[in-house]
Formats: structure tokens, sequence, C-alpha cells
């Protein structure tokens, strides 16, 4: 299987592959000892969307089933946007999830509270479902789902949601950016309590980034992965895209002066793809500080060569990306696409 390196700026693959990301050390401080030096892990999300999707579904969940894999991660949107916000189709679900034979691993994504207000999606009040998610997905313990489980921290008892765990001496964290401008886009009878929501989870996620970034450092992880639904580049018009700005800015700082390879895994538009959105320089740095983090492909400035985004499949492609991870690795992370027989098209 060729080996690509992630040197190049702004690349998008098809095809089998393995992409590799550049730089790090193999050190590791944790307290308890590592899992393995070498593992996979499986990427997936924004499926399933329809009725018509829950076989395919059923078909990724037994292959995932069958995979050497150590956990499974989906980053979020578990329904259509307009598929109606059942409490019955969130158990259900829920069940699905933990019925994976791996540790399975959630993000919340917009399908499932802030577009709940959509009169397809059954009218809901957003943030009455966004507390009957955190209750259910986000319970007061510190476990992944699955029938095997493993340990994680959430950030509090507010956002539960906000998560992370150290696997093999790489740190993986799991925060709630969802698309929809970031939870912003809703009804005009909801705009003062979207706002308000906003600006307690969007300073919530800012600090638990921090924080994530300085544990990583004091743990001397090879690595940092990241989990969100929202694709925070790639909506025109750049309006779309406001409520992102602070995460964005934010993430480039950290990524930077970490200096070890990070990913970030999103979902949100369905377009399996792997990419260098962020600009090597911040924008204290430059002149002007939007077109390089909100339109990266405006611009021909070079790319932070530590950071990669990788977005999985989604609605209608039920497929999985592979991570591979080895933590003596200088590039640590590399994947491959994983498509499931029996969810091919005719």
């Amino acid at each position: 299987m060729k080996t690509i390196k992630a040197l190049g700026c702004c690349v998008l693959f098809f095809g089998t592959m393995n992409f590799a990301v550049a730089d790090s050390d193999d050190r590791f401080e944790h307290g308890r000892k590592p899992h393995a030096d070498k593992f996979s892990i499986a990427l997936i999300g924004d499926l399933p969307y329809s009725p018509a999707q829950e076989p395919e579904f059923v078909n990724l969940m037994a292959d995932l089933d069958q995979a050497k894999i150590a956990f499974t991660v989906h980053d979020g949107d578990f329904k259509g946007g307009s598929v109606p916000c059942k409490d019955e189709l969130y158990q259900l679900r829920f069940r699905q999830f933990n019925d994976s034979k791996h540790p399975f691993f959630y993000v919340f994504g917009d399908n499932e509270w802030t577009d709940c207000h959509r009169a397809a999606a059954g009218g809901y009040n957003p943030f009455e479902r966004l507390s009957y998610l955190r209750g259910l997905f986000s319970p007061n313990d510190h476990r992944s789902m699955g029938k095997k489980q493993l340990p994680l921290d959430r950030q509090s008892p507010e956002f539960p949601e906000n998560i992370r765990w150290n696997y093999g001496g790489v740190l993986f964290v799991g925060l709630h950016v969802p698309g929809s401008n970031n939870g912003l886009t809703t009804r005009a009878d909801f705009k003062v309590e979207a706002e308000q929501e906003y600006a307690q989870r969007n300073a919530a996620n800012l600090q638990w980034l921090q924080d994530s970034f300085a544990l990583a450092a004091e743990q001397h992880a090879a690595g940092v992965m990241l989990f969100v639904q929202a694709n925070m580049w790639d909506f025109i018009p750049a309006a779309n895209l406001t409520g992102y700005e602070d995460f964005i800015v934010a993430l480039a700082a950290e990524t930077k002066a970490f200096g070890k390879p990070v990913v970030l895994v999103n979902g949100d538009s369905h377009y399996f793809r792997i990419d260098k959105p962020l600009p090597s320089k911040l924008p204290s740095e430059v002149k002007d500080s939007e077109f390089p983090f909100i339109m990266p492909w405006e611009s021909s400035a070079p790319r932070l060569q530590n950071f990669t985004r990788v977005e999985t499949f989604g609605n209608p492609n039920s497929h999985w990306v592979k991570a591979n991870i080895d933590r003596h690795d200088p590039n640590v992370f590399s994947f491959e696409e994983h498509i499931v027989e029996k969810n091919i098209a005719p």
C-alpha cells in the first residue's frame, strides 16, 4: 500500500491510501502502562440518515465488529437533519452504539439537537433535545459505550459530552462543535437562547481544547487526535462559518505550540477527504487575520505541517476510515479507507 507523507497543501484523496502525518517523539509518561505501541481505530459519522439507510448501518457495524481495531469514534449526526427527533430513535442509536464489540465513542452533531427546530424534524425545542441527548449519551460516568469499555474523562456536569482519553500514548479529545454555524443557525424565536447557549459552550470548548493540549504536553503524548462534527472551512458564504472563528484560531495556536502531529476528525459535509486547511501563520502574524482561516483554499500561504484534517464518509456512503497509530513512528498517524462491500450501490 502506498504511503503518502502529509507534506503537501490541501490534498483530496479517493481510493485506497495510507496517509501519514509528520513529526513527533515517542516519550510517554502517564502513570499507567500504555495499551499498545501500534493500534488502529475506526472513524465514522453522518449516518445512518434515513430508514432506508438503517440496513447499511447494520452492515457497517457488523464490519467494524470483525475489524482489528481498538475502538470506534462516531463524529456526530446519527440521523438526517429532517428526520423527526424522536426519543425512540435516540434510544435505538444508544442501543446500537452499545452493541458495538469494541469500545465506542460519540460526539454530538447538529442534526441531533440544533436542527430539530425544523418542521420536518418535528419542530422541537432544540435546547430540550440537547438536554435529552446529554442525559442519554453523556451520563454521570467515565466510561465509553460498547460491550468493551474504556475509561474517559468528562469536562464537567454542564458539558459532559466533552471527553478525552489516552490510549497507547496518544491523547484523543471529543468536543461539542456542531454544524449549523456551531448551533447559531436556528429559528428566529430561538435566536436569543441560541446565542446564549453558543457563548457558554464555545467558552467551554476553548477551555477544554487548551486544557487537553496542556495535558498532552505534560504526558509527553506522541500526538493528539480531536473529534468534532462541524466542517469549519468549506461552507460558502463565509458568514455561515462565523461561529467557528474562535475555535479555529485557538486550534491553530495550540497545534503550533504543541509541535507534534495533530489530527482533527470531522464530518458534516459527507465528503471523505484528507487535507491541511490551517495556515502556518497565526492571525496575529499576518495583516489579514481572516482569509487564511475561513477560506484557506483562497490562499497560497504555507500550511501548518503538523496539522491534518480527516473528514469521514457520510450519507449516502456507509463506509469507514481506519486510522493507524504508531507512537514510535515520527508520523504517528496514517489512514486507510474501508469500503463495506454490502453497502456498495449497484
